[in-house]
Parts: C-alpha cells; sequence; structure tokens
C-alpha cells in the first residue's frame, strides 16, 4: 500500500493530503498549504510556508488597515503584524489556522470566529491535535486546528473570496472607464490626462516600457507611485539594483533591457486581476491551469510523453538530484552523513524516516546543531561546526526526533519525503538474496530428471500409504 506521503504530495501546487492514523495518535484530515509546526518545550514557531531551496522572494505591500483582535482575548495587533497575532494564538490560546494566505479578509475571517467562540465551545469548530503524546499526561498539550473542511469555515471563505474579487472587478471597471486620469511619465516627465490606458500607451511605444494591457491592471494609481518610488530610489524595476544616480540607472536599464517589471516579484501581484480570480493562486498557476485545458482538448496520444525526474534537496546545502541514490552519495561524501547505514543500523520504517528527515530539516533551518543544540548566525557556519565536530556524523537521541510533530514536513515541497522507501522491505529482500540460494536444474536429460523428481518419489510414498 503506498504512504500517504506518495499519494497526497501534488507537485503542481506544493500540497500534501496527509492522514495521520499512526501509533495510536488523534486521527486528523486536512489539507495543509500553510504548515505549522508545533513544539511545546519550542517557542519557535514556523509561521509562513517554506519552500526548497531557500531564497528571499519578493515583498508583498503592506497596506494601512485597522488592527485586528485575537479570538480569544483583548490583545489588538495591526493588520501589518499578522504573524505575530498568528504566533500569539498558537502559543497563548494552542489555537492554529490553517492555510491563512488563502482566506481574502483577514480581520473579517477574525471577527466571524471571535463571535462563534463565544456561542459554541471550540472543539465544536476544529479538530484537536495531541502533541507529546507519549508523555505524561501533565506534559501533553492539546492544540485545536481550525481549517476549510469545517463546512462552515469553506463556506466563510468562498464569501469572503466572492466579495473580494466583486470589488476589485468593481474598482477595475470603475479604472477603466475614468477620464478624470492625470499622471506624468515616468521616464519623460510628460504629462498625460484622460484615461490610463493613453499613459500607458505611451510607455509601451516611446519608452519599451510593456506591463501588459492597460484593461487587466488594478488600483492603477498605487501602481505607477511603487514604480516612481523605485525610480526615486535609485532602484532598477527589474533587478532592483540601486545605483548612484539617474544616468547610471537609465543606462544600466537600457544596456540590460531592464525596462519592465520583474514577473517573478509578488510585489506586483496586487495589481493585475488575474491574480484575483482564484484566490491563493497566482498567475504563472492561472495561466497553467489554461493551458492544460486546451491540451486536455486535443486528441489524447502520450506516445511523446517524457518523465521529469522530480530533484531533491540536501539536507545540509543547496544540491540536488534527480534520484535519491545521488543525493545519499553526495551526502556522504560532501557532509559525512550516511543516510542509508543511519536507515539500516536504526531499522527505521517509512514514517520514522519521515521524522528524523524533517527534525533535520527544521533544526538545519534555525541554524543550530541537532546534537549539541549550538546556534550560529549562518548555514555556513552551522555546516562547518557539525563536520568539524562529527556532530552531522551521528544522530541524537531517539527521543528526540521520534516526535509526532515531526510527521509535519518543514518544507512544503520536500521532495525527499515522497523519495523514502521502506527499510523492512529492503532488508527482507537483502536477507533473501544473500541468504536463499537459487540453484538451477540440469535439463539436458529430461527423462532422467522425471524419473529422479521428488515428486515422483513423493507419489509413491502416497500410493503405497
Amino acid at each position: 500500500m503506498s504512504h500517504p506521503y506518495k499519494i497526497g504530495f501534488r507537485k503542481n501546487v506544493g500540497l500534501f493530503k496527509i492522514i495521520l492514523e499512526i501509533e495510536g495518535e488523534i486521527a486528523v484530515q486536512q489539507r495543509f498549504f500553510f504548515f505549522w509546526l508545533l513544539f511545546p518545550s519550542d517557542n519557535v514557531c514556523i509561521l509562513e510556508p517554506l519552500s526548497l531551496p531557500e531564497s528571499p522572494g519578493g515583498v508583498a505591500a503592506v497596506e494601512e488597515s485597522p488592527s485586528v483582535p485575537c479570538i480569544f482575548c483583548e490583545e489588538y495587533f495591526p493588520r501589518a503584524e499578522q504573524n505575530q497575532l498568528l504566533k500569539h494564538m498558537i502559543i497563548e490560546h494552542k489555537l492554529v489556522i490553517a492555510d491563512v494566505k488563502l482566506v481574502a479578509d483577514f480581520r473579517r475571517y477574525i471577527l466571524y470566529w471571535k463571535k462563534r467562540f463565544t456561542e459554541k465551545p471550540i472543539t465544536d469548530f476544529c479538530s484537536v491535535i495531541r502533541t507529546n503524546s507519549e508523555a505524561p499526561v501533565e506534559e501533553q498539550d492539546n492544540y485545536f486546528l481550525l481549517c476549510d473542511v469545517l463546512p462552515e469555515d469553506r463556506l466563510l471563505r468562498e464569501q469572503l473570496q466572492q466579495k473580494r474579487l466583486r470589488e476589485i472587478l468593481e474598482e477595475q471597471q470603475r479604472e477603466r472607464n475614468d477620464t478624470s486620469f492625470h499622471s506624468i511619465c515616468m521616464f519623460c516627465d510628460k504629462e498625460f490626462t484622460g484615461n490610463r490606458s493613453v499613459l500607458f500607451n505611451h510607455m509601451a511605444r516611446d519608452h519599451a516600457f510593456n506591463v501588459g494591457l492597460p484593461d487587466n491592471i488594478v488600483n492603477c494609481n498605487e501602481f505607477l507611485a511603487a514604480l516612481q518610488k523605485k525610480l526615486d530610489n535609485l532602484q532598477c524595476l527589474y533587478c532592483e539594483k540601486t545605483f548612484r544616480d539617474k544616468n547610471t540607472l537609465k543606462d544600466h536599464m537600457r544596456k540590460k533591457q531592464h525596462r519592465r517589471i520583474n514577473a517573478k516579484n509578488t510585489e506586483y501581484d496586487r495589481f493585475y486581476i488575474i491574480n484575483y480570480l482564484e484566490f491563493g493562486k497566482s498567475w504563472e498557476e492561472v495561466q497553467a491551469e489554461d493551458d492544460r485545458e486546451l491540451l486536455d482538448n486535443l486528441e489524447e496520444d502520450w506516445s511523446d510523453w517524457e518523465e521529469h525526474p522530480v530533484c531533491a534537496v540536501c539536507l545540509f546545502c543547496e544540491k540536488q538530484a534527480d534520484t535519491t541514490e545521488k543525493l545519499c552519495l553526495h551526502m556522504k561524501e560532501a557532509h559525512g552523513f550516511d543516510l542509508l547505514k543511519i536507515k539500516a543500523e536504526h531499522g527505521l520504517k517509512f514514517y520514522q524516516q519521515v521524522k528524523l528527515v524533517n527534525f533535520i530539516r527544521r533544526e538545519i533551518h534555525h541554524c543550530r546543531c541537532y546534537n549539541c543544540k549550538e546556534t550560529f548566525q549562518s548555514k555556513t557556519e552551522l555546516i562547518s561546526h557539525m563536520e568539524v565536530t562529527k556532530h552531522i556524523t551521528f544522530l541524537p537521541t531517539r527521543s528526540t526526533w521520534d516526535q509526532p510533530q515531526y510527521y509535519f514536513p518543514t518544507y512544503e515541497n520536500d521532495t525527499l519525503l515522497c523519495t523514502l522507501s521502506d527499510s523492512e522491505d529492503e532488508l527482507t529482500a537483502k536477507d533473501q538474496s544473500e541468504d536463499v540460494p537459487v540453484i538451477s536444474e540440469d535439463i539436458s536429460d529430461l527423462e532422467a530428471l522425471r524419473q529422479s523428481s521428488v515428486l515422483n518419489q513423493l507419489l509413491r510414498d502416497e500410493n503405497n500409504d
């Protein structure tokens, strides 16, 4: 039977569907995009979905907005500090909200559940996750998971999304019909009035600065202000490098063909209507779905199908490999960490391997040695320390990492988890291949073989009885 990790990993959207019915733990069936790692003895919470390889991405612009209250107490947090509120509710009230980034209006969502939790017990709405379940009762903790598996929560999220989409479409239509637009070209200081499309068409035609069709843009004034602010700070609109003066910046953008915005920078997503059509999906994912629909309409011919290898990332560096064998060999030769040997020596089953990988990933992410617990300023310093002290070679005590909280992946797209295998099956197959010899029979004389067959002897003995 396939493991839930292997069934549930969806490469296109980076989701896991985990069914925990293991070692007597409380059964939980949820979709996790916003992975929450709960550690009763560790107040360092991972409040963002992590992806491999780790690299800084675009930072969304922060809008002025009212404060958001805690669901349980009188604490208030600015909307810009949403993560602080989430951390507060996890640590102080043991509440985890799944897929937070898929909530279209976070403040209204929190206000709704603040009211509902005063009407009924929290257990009527939330799944209960017990951590440290093998410890004494006084050391155990119950966490409450609020997610869209609950029909009421799913309906609320859909209603908030529909309301958000209606507001954005109304704003887009108003801007498209607006004839009172007034702005100055950021490249030549020429003034434009009337409709916004006049300015965008001018920048595309005269300055080769194309941001797409004007009708696809929303919150136009904010968009132009964000671009102008970057130029005023002598920052390239594409690579975002800073230069010493305007002439150097202009020469750079012209020679490098950087008179465009970086489509990978999510800071600009809120200015394009396509990013609001299906909340939680970027324009790339929406376009990919459109492409798949076109392909589905074609005759289904799989003759040219090519399997693309899925690369797994090293536990200690950014090295990637398309097979587990290559990755294990790299970790052994480059870092002295022999995953296959550890798996064999400790007789690790599939889920124990999952916990071990997630434990190591988390410790490395926090730049913390998993043996001596010393913390470092960078991963480079950490790995150097672990290799010199040989701490990278040996595992800490089993009770340290063999905990139920490590069922949850540290990185949402950790392909290594999907390539793990049961050591029991491998060891059994190895034992059978070594201990059970296979000797071929001599079939040159079939008649003699029939006469001397063990089956014939058995039949004769049966007849004699």
